[in-house]
């Protein structure tokens, strides 16, 4: 039933910073946003994050396509995934294995509907990971992850405890509040296209970053 909500509602396109990876996206946010609530017969959900291509997500992303020995071989987390546009990289970039996480259905139909599009493989993980150490993975991508503190107060301990495993851990955010910056270290920066209804904005300098 999502996944024809999904097809209804959205177009395959591009985001403009990663143009070789092809996504169900919604024009308009506040639109789609009653059409799901509408959908589901339930007011004050979470707004469709699954439909668009966030800054963070095409940073992370490109970073991803630019520098494949990242995921390559490679057992790839994409964490609080969207429309899957970081798992999509990933894939592209000759990860052995994929997996992105959502706690939204419709997120994870459209990410399946996306790797479709791309033919490349992503599995999906529906659920709340941050509590646990993503076992079995070797890289975790997350993008655009520090918009409240509550979640941050989370991600933390969670980025810590990859870290002892020795998980690579690349996190990509267009300035967020939330990001402790102390705690982290540039990896690269990116000038990135966005909806204006979403971010006040044109383009949001978006930053890669890694733990220290």
């Amino acid at each position: 039933m999502t996944a024809a909500f999904v097809r209804a509602h959205t177009r395959l396109g591009v985001a403009p910073h990663v143009p070789e990876i092809q996504l169900y996206l919604a024009e308009d946010a506040f639109d789609l946003w009653e059409r799901v609530e509408a959908e589901v017969g339930e007011k004050g959900l979470a707004p469709p994050f699954w439909a668009f291509a966030w800054a963070g997500g095409q940073a992370l992303a490109r970073y991803v396509l630019d520098n494949p020995s990242l995921v390559a071989g490679r057992s790839v987390l994409d964490l609080a995934a969207g429309c899957g546009v970081v798992a999509l990289a990933a894939a592209k970039a000759g990860a052995a294995r994929v997996v992105a996480n959502e706690i939204d259905q419709f997120a994870i139909d459209a990410i399946r509907l996306n790797a479709e599009a791309n033919g490349v493989a992503v599995a999906t993980e529906f659920g709340d990971m941050v509590d646990g150490d993503a076992e079995g993975f070797d890289v975790v991508l997350a993008g655009d992850i520090f918009y409240d503190t509550a979640v941050t107060s989370r991600m933390m301990p969670f980025i810590r405890r990859l870290q002892a495993r020795e998980v690579t851990v690349l996190v990509g955010d267009p300035g967020r509040k939330h990001l402790p910056r102390e705690q982290f270290t540039k990896v690269a920066q990116y000038e990135v296209p966005v909806p204006e209804a979403l971010e006040d904005a044109e383009i949001k300098t978006t930053t890669v970053w890694r733990p220290r």
